[in-house]
């Protein structure tokens, strides 16, 4: 499959990929861990069907030391035993975020009140950032039809 558009050849569309990575970083810092970080990627990535991302985030946590077993139980993280309940939280936003047309309001009361149980106003903030941010990028590369499976872990660091 070719891409649609390549996103790093449009000056319009490289620019606004380096402002995504750029406000990415600030969440990468984030106290919120690595792994989690990567589930919530991987977790939103699914949803869409981001195949580019999928595979950059499935490799990027394959080589941060992510377990095979909690990296193909992704999908099915409800029923999986693999995940802390703060993972299980962030999951839970991150889908919820990520269907906002699913629900009247949104991400719901008690899908934000367990995710404040494990987490702080600021590590909510980067998890809200987060699961916006991997969701721009997903919409980018599937209307560009960028192809999945060539990414090397920290290519673009």
């Amino acid at each position: 499959m070719d891409a649609r558009l390549n996103l790093f050849a449009s000056p319009v569309a490289a620019k606004v990929v380096r402002h995504l990575a750029s406000a990415g970083l600030a969440i990468s810092d984030a106290v919120i861990p690595h792994s989690t970080q990567e589930l919530v990627k991987i977790r939103a990535s699914q949803i869409n069907g981001c195949g580019f991302c999928l595979d950059m985030h499935t490799k990027d946590a394959t080589a941060a030391g992510e377990t095979a077993q909690r990296l193909h139980m992704v999908a099915a993280w409800r029923e999986a035993k693999v995940y802390t309940e703060a993972e299980r939280a962030a999951l839970e936003l991150t889908e919820q975020g990520t269907r906002l047309a699913d629900h009247h309001t949104g991400v719901t009361e008690a899908a934000w009140e367990n995710a404040a149980k494990h987490y702080d106003e600021e590590q909510l903030a980067a998890l809200a950032s987060l699961i916006a941010i991997i969701n721009a990028f997903n919409r980018l590369n599937i209307m560009a039809q960028t192809p999945a499976g060539d990414y090397v872990p920290g290519q673009f660091a």
